[in-house]
């Protein structure tokens, strides 16, 4: 399925689709996808936590990712691409299709989208389950977003992720593109996080190339009640 949403003075498709259970007044859980993430690349997740847990899902895939419009080959993404998503996007978004008071799942940058969110509106949030999230860049993150720059021009993950996306172009180099460049070096959202009220569990895995746990330590140091789960002989996804 598609919506509408007006966005960066244009109109954008919006791919999404409803998971788990049927009840329209069930709770609503909404999934936030990884830099190179789309509704499909989830595969049965969602699904099978909304079922396990009596829960709507909602999975959508971010402007520039899967079926949703593609980023335009003239728009760069800034380093704010992440803040402008939390305060521009999912609110319009949750209004389009009626959703209050979600509960947000986010991984990797879809992760640090859900607690800029939270931090914005954050009467609006029943709670925040974040994967992976990156609250600020460490050297490790650079060197493996480098190392997937050559996966995909030299080694097949084009090719590999481009059934997940309708322009796989678009969706690599806008989020592959501002992360290497210099100006996302000092990015961090550490001041933001002191702003969340809703509850937060905060996930990483010991072993994530992408991220060291002071991701997740971060968050309980601005947020002393969030629960913090380490996951041994676990990487990024």
């Amino acid at each position: 399925m598609h919506t509408e949403l007006h966005w960066q003075s244009r109109a954008i498709r919006i791919e999404y689709q409803w998971v788990g259970s049927s009840d329209p007044a069930a709770p609503v859980m909404v999934f936030l996808h990884e830099g190179l993430g789309s509704v499909a690349l989830w595969k049965d997740f969602p699904d099978t936590l909304c079922e396990a847990l009596g829960l709507r899902g909602l999975v959508w895939s971010r402007p520039g990712y899967g079926r949703s419009t593609p980023r335009a080959s003239t728009d760069h993404w800034a380093p704010d691409f992440m803040h402008r998503q939390a305060r521009e996007v999912l609110p319009v978004l949750f209004d389009a299709l009626g959703i209050r008071r979600p509960w947000l799942f986010g991984h990797s940058d879809g992760g640090s989208i859900s607690l800029l969110h939270a931090s914005m509106y954050p009467d609006s949030i029943r709670g925040a389950i974040i994967l992976a999230p990156h609250i600020m860049v460490e050297d490790i993150s650079i060197t493996s977003i480098q190392i997937a720059r050559d996966a995909y021009l030299h080694q097949g993950l084009r090719e590999r992720l481009a059934r997940y996306h309708d322009d796989v172009d678009s969706a690599f180099f806008g989020w592959n593109d501002v992360w290497l460049s210099p100006a996302f070096r000092s990015w961090s959202i550490e001041a933001e996080l002191k702003n969340i009220r809703c509850p937060v569990l905060a996930i990483q895995g010991e072993d994530d190339e992408y991220g060291t746990m002071e991701q997740v330590y971060g968050i309980r140091r601005a947020l002393p009640d969030a629960i913090v789960v380490p996951v041994a002989h676990c990487g990024h996804s």
